[in-house]
């Protein structure tokens, strides 16, 4: 039966990256050497040739970080490695199933994280500096790495833990105890991630008074909006890419502008990108988003249950006996199929979302300043205005820039 397992956990893996390279494949085949017609009024001449160049670097690089990937992956999977290294952690460290389990998750991240850090460092200081996209200095890059493996260990560290010893207690129902554990750090973090968790890495600043807060308060009390959180964050200090964002939930909300944002559009652009964001929130989409996350994670954890009593899963691995943190790695490969369909749907989803908040950003404000707005996003993130289909399809939670602004002028 693990032999059987294996065959299923290699096969999947390779599809997905044989998909992958066929969609990159068909994405590719959609890119125009010259500025395309309906690019026109979008993109000069200049800055479409800068677009090209960059996609024609980026897309060498994802070909080459990707196969890499895959062929670590597969020599891991065929030589045994999650195997063996359950094996010596139990001979050299400890059997006792929630240290073993942390230890182990913890020296798969860990190498994993080394192993893509050159790739990162290639991607941020070589490839986004050279097309004047990088403003991340070493210090915040180093900083960000040791903030963030801290948080990783310290929650996803102590959620694992707990989760096992759910798993241990009450044996096949621990999946539930596991659920609502997650779905009240899920809503919590949906509440206060902006408030506890971004000032660690950004500088959040409340937009001072001026034409922008008295056009952007106008709005609000216009739409009845109760705004009490409005800020400005340093994007600046890592990448000239504007943004602007919704967190929160009730009078947890908060709306952060990237200081960026706000360099490069007029106030009439920023207030409506700001009514794109008040839409989310009166079509209660960052709602429905926690509750069918929290939806899925509970499909997604008893499925895990009913899987990781199964020994195949941890012997398909190369291991000599099952161990949880085994069988969370042979759910979490065969479930990739059915994560990349719920994907899809939560992309259409996302979709759907973006157009309702544009719609209701023209009738509430003004939809040509939003045009205006998406299209100085897009250029000056250098985006593919023509994406393929079947790439949209699978990997765009929004939609592409030409689609928005048709519906826009519906």
């Amino acid at each position: 039966m693990e032999t059987t397992v294996f065959y299923l956990i290699i096969g999947i893996v390779v599809f997905n990256f044989i998909l992958d390279k066929a969609l990159d494949f068909l994405n590719d085949s959609r890119k125009q050497p010259q500025l395309p017609e309906v690019a026109k009024g979008i993109y000069d001449e200049a800055t479409y040739q800068k677009w090209v160049a960059y996609d024609k670097v980026k897309g060498r690089f994802s070909q080459w970080s990707s196969s890499i990937s895959f062929i670590g992956t597969m020599l891991v999977l065929v030589l045994g490695g999650f195997g063996w290294l359950d094996t010596f952690l139990r001979t050299e460290l400890t059997t006792h199933p929630i240290g073993l389990a942390l230890a182990y998750l913890g020296i798969l991240t860990i190498a994993s994280s080394l192993l893509g850090l050159p790739f990162e460092l290639y991607d941020t200081f070589v490839i986004e500096a050279r097309f004047d996209f990088n403003k991340t200095t070493w210090q915040t890059f180093i900083g960000d790495k040791i903030k963030g493996a801290l948080l990783g260990a310290l929650i996803g560290g102590g959620l694992l833990a707990l989760i096992i010893w759910f798993y241990e207690s009450v044996g096949s129902l621990f999946w539930l105890y596991a659920w609502a554990v997650i779905s009240v750090f899920s809503i919590f973090m949906t509440m206060f991630a902006a408030s506890w968790i971004l000032p660690l890495f950004n500088k959040l600043t409340p937009l001072p008074d001026g034409t922008l807060r008295d056009s952007i308060v106008g709005y609000c009390e216009k739409v009845d909006f109760q705004l009490d959180n409005l800020f400005v964050m340093d994007g600046s200090k890592r990448s000239t890419k504007a943004n602007a964002f919704f967190s929160g939930l009730g009078p947890k909300k908060k709306i952060v502008l990237y200081d960026t944002l706000i360099e490069k559009q007029s106030v009439e652009e920023i207030t409506a990108v700001l009514a794109h964001e008040v839409g989310h929130y009166k079509k209660k989409h960052t709602l429905l988003s926690v509750v069918l996350s929290i939806a899925q994670t509970g499909a997604m954890l008893f499925l895990f249950s009913l899987f990781v009593n199964q020994p195949e899963f941890s012997l398909a691995l190369g291991a000599a006996e099952p161990g949880f943190h085994l069988g969370l790695i042979a759910f979490g490969i065969l479930y990739t199929p059915l994560s990349m369909v719920l994907g899809i749907g939560m992309n259409l989803l996302s979709r759907k979302n973006e157009f309702e908040a544009d719609a209701y950003a023209r009738e509430t404000y003004d939809g040509s300043p939003l045009e205006t707005a998406l299209k100085k996003l897009h250029v000056d993130s250098l985006s593919n205005l023509t994406p393929h289909p079947a790439y949209v399809f699978v990997h765009y939670s929004h939609p592409p820039l030409l689609e928005r602004l048709k519906a826009l002028k519906a």
